[in-house]
């Protein structure tokens, strides 16, 4: 019984650790992975739902108060009243009240996510129609990610999320992302870490993450760019330091190959 049930824990704790992605019938954000995004779920869960639950839940109040207190059968001579300045006052000056107490926390979240921090990792991110190409310049890297084909699923991995080839970070680490496009507008977003700009074409964006959690974080393009903007996912994998310099070491070599394929084939099809 211990066994099994210590099976059964291993994989629940696998499943969290590798499967950060929508979940179904989710209907709040995906888990955290990192400071940013817990901001931003705190933000919404602790100041924004509220407010706007409160001002949902008044609205309707006044709307039914209106149709009870002012209903035809109630009133067969109706009031010619055409406003009445106190209340247009108030109905001013309270929105904006409103409006700046969730003005000063949401700003103080999007300067946060612009003051990138001194980088351990830069990694270039390229969108094309309609895959990721991925750069690491300080390693000399360059790889293209492609979403797999249902057909060469493994049993572990998401239909329309995996791909073949991810993105590798350390855990814990500072890493900057350099996003742009080579066609048309693409965007680069990771929810799990609160992550999402603009791959305009001819202009680079900046972004930063630094993940708390190893496993495989998944996440999409999300600025329509053709018939195929559904099927480019994106796929980065957290791992420790020492995997990282590991697959630093395989991928040099994998990629290289690649690569040299790439040349052969196109001198061939000459």
């Amino acid at each position: 019984m211990k066994k099994i049930l210590f099976i059964f824990t291993s994989l629940l704790i696998t499943q969290q650790a590798f499967a950060n992605q929508p979940k179904e019938w989710q209907l709040g954000f995906q888990e955290a992975a990192s400071e940013t995004m817990r901001d931003i779920v705190n933000f919404h869960d602790k100041l924004l739902l509220p407010i706007i639950v409160s001002i949902s839940v008044f609205v309707l109040f006044l709307m039914a108060y209106a149709c009870v207190k002012f209903r035809a059968s109630k009133n067969p001579n109706p009031s010619k009243r055409t406003h009445n300045v106190a209340v247009e006052v108030l109905w001013t000056l309270i929105p904006c009240l409103i409006l700046i107490v969730i003005a000063v926390p949401s700003f103080k979240i999007l300067y946060k996510q612009d003051a990138i921090p001194k980088a351990d990792l830069t990694i270039k991110a390229i969108g094309y129609q309609w895959y990721w190409g991925y750069e690491y310049p300080d390693e000399n890297l360059i790889f293209e990610s492609y979403m797999l084909e249902e057909k060469d699923l493994k049993s572990d991995q998401p239909r329309l999320l995996s791909v073949d080839n991810e993105v590798v970070v350390p855990v814990g680490k500072v890493v900057k992302v350099l996003i742009t496009a080579n066609d048309v507008l693409h965007a680069w977003a990771l929810p799990s870490f609160g992550v999402k700009r603009d791959a305009v074409p001819g202009r680079i964006n900046e972004t930063w993450f630094k993940a708390e959690k190893i496993g495989t974080y998944y996440g999409q393009c999300s600025e329509l760019c053709g018939i195929k903007h559904a099927f480019m996912p994106i796929a980065v994998k957290v791992v420790s330091e020492a995997e990282y310099k590991e697959w630093l070491s395989e991928a040099r070599v994998k990629f290289a190959k690649e690569e040299i394929d790439n040349d052969k084939l196109k001198l061939v099809s000459k």
